[in-house]
């Protein structure tokens, strides 16, 4: 199986990756880290002209119809160059909007006037298509129409006015927004069940894919610090313990890429191990992402561990990422669960 891009593939991802450096820089992160929220509303409608919320959405429904992998090459690109604003969430909502017959709502998300916001049950609790209750984080729902609850058994898309006295938590990431609420008994404006479409598998592999983009971020600024920065007259990187950590950075990073795109055609190809490819792509996009952004820290030096140099919000946004859609601990004893591949 060829699992290398193909040259359609790569001028869609350098459209998005021209469009991200220069409305949705990195210094944006740092720019608006006091302001209400991480992403500014007119470059995100930009990049949702541009597709980047619809690319897997059926074309009756205003998208371009491209399959799961293609979505994994971008979420892979978006999060390698730390993008901020609910891609994943809006992505995701959008798809269960056209599932459910809302026309409307499909339309507003996939323009960019509509944001979608990502809510994690935390602790006791449940929601299902009569409605939810319990405690949520509630990950970039600033501005946000909607908010995207995910679980095995279905997803639901909920208004933001059902959360009662939303309170802001400073987030570990600069570039995201975090707050909680609490709550009694919500109403769901649209439920989407698990074997009407997994958004829940899908949801993985788009994490995935974005832990492997990170883990790929850290890779390139480990190896282009080693290759320039000069200590008593040749580049760090000629030094075993830095080449060396390099090297396994590069492996971790191709490994994590690999497995995930690897689930995501298993995933569409309704492949009978694909729940053990898309939790193998979880798990080992999450180590990677963690565990490169950690080195390529180290590698650094001291200038990596200081808040001005970017190696941080790495590490940071791997960390968030790693929690979403299943805590590490809960995908690998899953995962351990499931049957031999096939």
């Amino acid at each position: 199986m060829n699992l290398l891009p193909s040259a359609e593939q790569l001028a869609l991802i350098s459209a998005a990756v021209e469009f991200i450096e220069a409305r949705m820089p990195l210094s944006d992160i740092r720019d608006r880290a006091e302001l209400d929220s991480a992403v500014d509303p007119g470059a995100w409608r930009e990049g949702a002209e541009l597709g980047l919320l619809t690319l897997g959405l059926d074309e009756a429904h205003g998208g371009s119809g491209r399959p799961l992998d293609d979505e994994v090459l971008l979420f892979s690109a978006l999060t390698k160059r730390l993008a901020t604003g609910p891609f994943l969430a809006s992505t995701l909502a959008a798809r269960i909007a056209a599932r459910c017959g809302d026309t409307d709502l499909t339309e507003r998300i996939g323009s960019g006037t509509a944001m979608v916001g990502l809510g994690e049950l935390r602790g006791d609790g449940a929601f299902d298509a009569d409605g939810f209750k319990g405690s949520f984080d509630l990950i970039d729902c600033v501005g946000a129409s909607h908010v995207l609850l995910v679980a095995r058994h279905g997803a639901a898309l909920v208004e933001i006015g059902e959360f009662p006295d939303v309170t802001p938590v400073a987030a570990i990431d600069p570039g995201v927004r975090l707050s909680t609420s609490t709550v009694v008994s919500g109403r769901v404006a649209h439920w989407l069940p698990d074997d009407a479409d997994s958004t829940w598998s899908r949801a993985q592999v788009l994490a995935a894919a974005s832990l492997a983009g990170l883990a790929e971020a850290a890779r390139d600024m480990a190896t282009a610090h080693a290759s320039t920065r000069i200590q008593f007259g040749k580049p760090i990187g000629v030094n075993q313990a830095i080449k060396h950590v390099c090297a396994d950075m590069a492996v971790a990073a191709d490994a994590a890429m690999s497995q995930t795109l690897f689930a995501a055609i298993a995933l569409h190809s309704g492949r009978v191990d694909s729940m053990f490819q898309i939790l193998s792509a979880k798990s080992v996009a999450t180590r990677a992402a963690i565990d490169n952004a950690a080195h390529g820290i180290q590698v650094h030096g001291g200038m990596g561990y200081t808040y001005e140099h970017n190696a941080h919000l790495v590490l940071k946004r791997a960390h968030v990422y790693a929690h979403l859609f299943g805590e590490p601990t809960e995908v690998l004893a899953q995962l351990l669960g499931e049957g031999a591949a096939q």
